[in-house]
């Protein structure tokens, strides 16, 4: 166990963590959120969900700082094994310390040498068949965040990429700086349009038959801005009446309200709010945990709720578990959900038709309904007589998936359907994480020819960890977020938005089969 510092050298220390923003690979339930870990309380704690592991709980420190010690105080679950990581950028991360003898109660870890805006706990071996838990973690160092005067440098090769009536795709050479740099500002036309944590952002809801000017501005995590790239020229293509923006998300509302402020479905709700939808889809598991009448009306209807008229929903396996199998789904949503008396339809906006499917009649053991035939049947003869250029499906269970789930072979003659009828986009929940694929083949290699599948299961629900990524994923990353679907007249990009209405990924713009 390392020793303790001496009064004089601590007091030299600063405690750099309390109350910052917290990131948790997982929580046991609502009642133990990330945030309750650097409270400065020791009564409150951050739980993680039991009995699976690796898990982590990191935080932002604010700006790029000096780490010299971590203090640890363990409630009884605790963790035998973990590690100590910083990085600038929360992606590239830095080992500064490895305990493999850890017994619990009070760790205090000095004589640290680190440097980064963030600080990240690895739990990779618990003590108890139970979860990890901590009181408190309080990191101590300096931040140099106010010394630091250099700003990045600029974007360079700005470039348009694939352009529809009412988007511009943009790319660009990632900038440098002497600390790291956090995110890009999207200036169209000199005005601020949008903020992305990659060196790529979709511009939407254009006007057809528009030329635009862009240029890209890098930040730091001391507020330095860099000065802006070359600026270039982008004209719309005509046409665009049938453009328009969804909202998309599944995993939503656990049993908690906005006064916790460990509780995500009121927030991800704001963000829907923020894109002005045309509709709201969603992915399934809608409401946790059993799906009760008395739980949708006073969680679920509180946020998420409020978008219910443009709503077009789908179950997912947790609504089967109310006392009579979707029951309080099919009561709380009414014809929303069951407009032809069955918890699968389709509906049309734009030059779009949409298939929402109830997967859980595809995963015995998951659901109390046998395989579906019936569904199988109907969602063929529905794709063969679609009129409409662009097609997109949704359902709960995904055909692959690199999260806690994994690969669902019942889920096979499904998406084999799916690439048969040359659907453009298919969205999933039911692992709390976000993937997004290059569209892929019935064997799940890549293939232009196949769909694009997003799972989008970071509406609200405890988190999942990402596992091994499938060859033809394009971005993992478990985190909170809610699906911005651009769809065009003949196109399609999607962006993934979040909690602080920044972008984390984009898709590139795909033209319907």
């Amino acid at each position: 166990m390392p020793t303790l510092l001496s009064g004089n050298a601590q007091a030299a220390d600063v405690l750099l963590s309390q109350n910052k923003p917290v990131i948790v690979s997982s929580v046991e339930s609502s009642a133990y959120g990330g945030a309750l870990a650097v409270d400065g309380k020791t009564s409150t704690r951050w739980a993680s969900a039991e009995g699976a592991e690796p898990q982590f709980i990191r935080v932002d420190l604010g700006g790029p700082s000096a780490v010299n010690r971590v203090k640890l105080n363990w409630e009884a679950a605790y963790a035998t094994a973990y590690k100590l990581e910083v990085s600038n950028d929360g992606s590239a991360w830095t080992s500064i310390k490895s305990v493999t003898n850890g017994n619990g109660g009070t760790d205090d870890l000095t004589g640290l040498s680190g440097k980064g805006r963030y600080l990240r706990l690895v739990a990779t071996k618990r003590a108890t068949s139970y979860g990890y838990s901590l009181w408190e973690m309080q990191v101590y160092g300096t931040s140099d965040s106010t010394g630091d005067t250099q700003a990045p440098t600029a974007p360079a090769n700005l470039k348009a990429g694939s352009i529809t009536a009412s988007t511009v795709d943009l790319t660009w050479t990632a900038s440098t700086d002497n600390v790291g740099v956090t995110g890009y500002e999207v200036l169209r036309n000199g005005q601020v349009v949008g903020t992305t944590e990659s060196a790529s952002f979709t511009d939407t809801g254009l006007t057809a038959a528009t030329a635009y000017t862009y240029s890209v501005r890098a930040k730091d995590a001391a507020g330095n801005t860099s000065a802006a790239s070359g600026a270039i020229q982008a004209t719309t293509q005509a046409g665009g009446s049938s453009s328009f923006v969804l909202a998309a998300s599944g995993d939503i509302a656990e049993q908690c309200t906005a006064s916790s402020s460990s509780c995500i479905h009121p927030k991800t709700a704001n963000l829907v709010g923020q894109m002005n939808p045309a509709a709201v889809i969603t992915m399934g598991d809608n409401q946790y945990d059993d799906a009760h009448i008395e739980d949708f009306t006073k969680y679920f209807d509180k946020t998420w709720g409020k978008y219910k008229s443009i709503m077009h929903p789908i179950p997912g396996n947790h609504e089967t578990y109310d006392d009579t199998p979707l029951g309080a789904y099919k009561k709380y949503f009414g014809k929303i959900a069951t407009p032809n008396g069955k918890t699968y339809y389709s509906w049309e906006m734009g030059n779009w038709h949409f298939v929402a499917i109830d997967s859980t009649e595809f995963s015995p053991g998951l659901a109390a309904n046998a395989v579906s035939d019936e569904q199988l049947n109907w969602i063929k003869q529905d794709l063969k007589n679609n009129t409409k250029p662009c097609v997109a499906a949704y359902y709960h269970h995904p055909r692959y998936t690199s999260g806690d789930h994994g690969d669902n072979d019942k889920m096979a003659t499904l998406w084999e359907t799916m690439v048969q009828n040359k659907v453009d986009l298919v969205l999933n929940g039911h692992d709390h994480h976000y993937e997004r694929f290059y569209p892929q083949n019935a064997d799940g290699d890549k293939d232009a020819a196949g769909p694009v599948q997003i799972i989008g299961g970071g509406g609200g629900a405890t988190l999942y960890p990402v596992k091994t990524e499938h060859p033809a994923t394009a971005k993992a990353i478990s985190t909170y977020g809610v699906l911005k679907l651009n769809m065009s007249e003949n196109a399609f990009s999607t962006q993934l938005i979040g909690l602080d209405g920044k972008t984390i990924d984009s898709s590139p713009t795909y033209t319907c089969h």
